[in-house]
C-alpha cells in the first residue's frame, strides 16, 4: 500500500491529508478518520448479501499501516466507528485494536454508533462524547451550522468540504 499525502494548514495548524481515507494532525499525533463501519460485512452477510469476508481484514492492515507511517499516540474517530452493533466484526477490530494499547482512542459518535454498556466495554474506548474540540478546531460527526470553529467532520462519505469564510 502506497500513502500519499498532503499537508494542508488550518487555524496555523499542519493537516496531513492522506490517500487512505486518514487524516494525520502532527502536533496532536492524532489520525483522524471517520466513518470505519465495523461490523459492516458481518452485518451484511447476516442479512443475506453477498460481501467477501476479507473487507474487514483489509481495513484493518491498512489502519495498521498508517499507524506504522505516521506513529500517532491517539485515534480521533469522527462517527460512525461501528455499524450495527455488536458482531463477528467487532470482535476482530478489538482483538487487533488490543495489539495498540499505547493508542489513546476517542469516539465522536455518529449515527451509527449505538453502543450498549457492554459493548462499550468490550470496545475499551479511552473517551466518547457528542463532539471534541482540540485548539480550535472541532470535531463532530455531521456538520453543524451553529459552529463557528473549523470543523472536522464525517457522515458524508466520502468526500470533503473546503468553505472559505471571509468576515466582512
Amino acid at each position: 500500500m502506497k500513502i500519499v499525502t498532503k499537508n494542508i494548514n488550518i487555524n496555523n495548524e499542519t493537516l496531513t491529508l492522506t490517500n487512505q481515507r486518514a487524516l494525520f494532525w502532527k502536533k496532536e499525533k492524532a489520525l483522524i478518520f471517520s466513518d470505519l463501519h465495523i461490523g459492516k460485512t458481518a452485518h451484511f452477510r447476516k442479512n443475506g448479501i453477498a460481501l467477501a469476508s476479507h473487507i474487514m481484514k483489509n481495513d484493518l492492515e491498512r489502519l495498521s499501516v498508517l499507524i506504522e507511517y505516521f506513529q500517532p499516540e491517539k485515534f480521533i474517530i469522527v462517527g460512525d466507528l461501528l455499524h450495527a452493533g455488536n458482531n463477528s466484526d467487532v470482535d476482530e477490530f478489538c482483538v487487533w485494536k488490543n495489539q495498540y494499547s499505547d493508542i489513546k482512542f476517542c469516539l465522536v459518535e455518529g449515527n451509527h454508533d449505538k453502543i450498549s454498556k457492554t459493548l462499550e466495554k468490550k470496545l475499551c474506548l479511552d473517551s466518547r462524547s457528542d463532539s471534541l474540540e482540540i485548539d480550535g478546531i472541532s470535531f463532530v460527526h455531521d456538520f453543524d451550522k451553529n459552529i463557528e470553529k473549523f470543523q472536522i467532520t464525517g457522515h458524508i462519505h466520502p468526500g470533503f468540504v473546503i468553505n472559505s469564510l471571509v468576515k466582512k
